[in-house]
């Protein structure tokens, strides 16, 4: 009896190693890399800062809207660094939000934090593949919260229709994305407004909109990493004109 007992714990035993094994190998993020992380330094105008779970860049002056920024799934938040500086040095408060288990689903409403301690300010939110997704889920249910929504290599699903909101939608991809799935991406515009702007980055990939080296199944990018995040500040900054239009005419 005693000796069934000790083998039916170590059985346990292993069957709960095993689980831990794979999950911790499975909840693995994709890590910033070294550009990623010389982008979170303080300098050139920009100061970032770490509190409650959000990562803030802040430039010398604050032209509004701020931007509420969701990463990818199993991604480093801090890989956002370089786009979200890049804005930052445009006037643009940008808020990279961390995710528990580094799983936007897990956080949907985290959002909320950046608007709470930002409560004069006005935000577009967006996100990088499962974080657009999950961002547009947020947008879907407090429309009246942020004044536009963007997607990176990212498409909403039922629950983040935005078809009948009326709020300035953009969507990003690079030509050479090999993680999206492109059925799926063309079949989520019926949850987009008819306006929606799409635009494609020639020669970009999934992973250059964060900095985190390679993802798996993605396709080699065309064009430097520093080059997509260019391409993406200067659209992001042109196509939130329309959100600024939108909040003066509240």
């Amino acid at each position: 009896m005693r000796k069934n007992f000790i083998r039916y714990l170590i059985y346990v035993f292993v069957a709960v190693a095993v689980l831990v094994a794979i999950a911790a190998w499975y909840l693995d993020p994709y890590q910033p890399d070294d550009a990623a992380m010389q982008a979170m330094r303080d300098g050139d105008g920009v100061n970032v800062t770490e509190r409650g779970g959000l990562i803030v860049f802040e430039g010398g002056e604050n032209i509004p809207p701020g931007i509420i920024l969701y990463p990818g799934g199993l991604v480093g938040p801090e890989s956002y660094a370089p786009l979200a500086r890049l804005m930052a040095m445009s006037g643009h408060r940008t808020v990279i939000v961390k995710m528990p288990l580094n799983l936007a689903f897990t956080g949907v409403d985290r959002a909320n934090d950046v608007l709470l301690a930002y409560p004069e300010e006005p935000f577009v939110i967006g996100g990088h593949s499962l974080g657009g997704t999950m961002a547009s889920r947020y947008a879907a249910s407090h429309p009246e919260r942020v004044l536009g929504t963007f997607f990176l290599a990212s498409y909403p699903d039922q629950k983040g229709s935005l078809k009948e909101k009326t709020i300035p939608v953009l969507s990003l991809i690079g030509s050479r994305d090999g993680v999206v799935n492109i059925s799926a991406y063309e079949m989520a515009r019926q949850y987009l407004p008819d306006n929606t702007v799409y635009l494609k980055i020639p020669g970009g990939n999934h992973a250059q909109f964060g900095s985190y080296g390679a993802q798996k199944g993605d396709q080699p990018a065309a064009i430097p990493p520093g080059d997509q995040w260019q391409q993406t500040a200067a659209v992001l900054k042109e196509w939130m004109k329309s959100t600024v239009a939108g909040l003066d005419r509240k």
